[in-house]
């Protein structure tokens, strides 16, 4: 996959609609191109390659298509190269992925895609099952997972419910969406969460999160998108670095089990050395 991010950041022509979706992400083929000096295919044929090298991931509001910038592969590349080199030598990497994670939400929605090599009904197992959500995610979710149904969540001793925290969208090994929690008293002071904070975290209406998986070859694409912030949001704010967190703590633990769910929740530990 670092071939292909590399080869797409290689053409200028690329790098101008990224930095396009950086200052305004959420985009239609028709509003990239405006102000552009290339044709419409050409454009067309650009975002086919970044969203190839999973630069960019695509959703669909009703009938538009519109484009997001997607910063996982250049973490992944940053991290890799970064940690493995003289930091001045690579300083580039870096300033490239503090550019595409700065600000590039401006329509306020959190958009994040990656590749899990695992089967969707197992990732399915990961995102609902909450004898795995406790050991990456620290919570878990008490609900039969019907569509209106509402759902608890779980953080050791601290219970998130409330008027309107349901499930929105069950369909087994493709999509789920459920509206974000409430931020109630007891988790306020669980996190340590000052009083003006919470005052303003409560007084913001609920947000959608969903979840979007899609198998190919040996892979599962996973996009989360995390919508419905007002503008100003203090949650909004507060989500960039744990969905980032959170995915890659996903990804990992998914990535640990055997494909098959029949088959035993985890790996067998490594025999202790003697």
């Amino acid at each position: 996959m670092d071939d292909e991010v590399f080869r797409a950041l290689a053409d200028p022509s690329r790098r101008r609609l990224l930095d396009r979706l950086n200052q305004q992400n959420g985009q239609t083929l028709r509003e990239l191109c405006a102000g552009l000096e290339m044709a419409r295919q050409s454009v067309s044929k650009h975002l086919a390659v970044l969203e190839g090298a999973n630069l960019v991931t695509t959703a669909w509001r009703g009938r538009e298509k519109l484009h997001y910038l997607n910063a996982e592969p250049i973490n992944a590349i940053a991290d890799r190269w970064i940690t493995q080199y003289d930091r001045r030598r690579v300083q580039f990497f870096a300033d490239l992925k503090n550019s595409l994670e700065e600000e590039t939400m401006s329509d306020n929605d959190f958009v994040y895609t990656t590749y899990i090599k695992t089967t969707p009904e197992r990732l399915w197992q990961v995102l609902t099952d909450p004898e795995f959500t406790q050991q990456y995610w620290g919570v878990t979710h008490d609900t039969d997972w019907k569509v209106g149904s509402p759902m608890e969540w779980k953080m050791g001793e601290v219970t998130m419910a409330g008027p309107g925290q349901v499930v929105l969208e069950h369909d087994p090994y493709r999509r789920l969406a459920f509206t974000w929690h409430h931020i109630t008293p007891e988790f306020a002071r669980a996190t340590e969460m000052d009083d003006e904070l919470r005052d303003k975290l409560a007084a913001e209406p609920l947000s959608q999160a969903s979840f979007d998986l899609e198998p190919v070859g040996d892979q599962v694409k996973l996009t989360v998108i995390h919508t419905g912030f007002e503008p100003g949001s203090a949650l909004r704010a507060l989500i960039e670095d744990g969905w980032t967190r959170l995915i890659s703590d996903l990804k990992t633990f998914a990535e640990s089990l055997p494909a098959d769910p029949s088959q035993p929740n985890a790996p067998e530990p490594e025999p202790a050395e003697a």
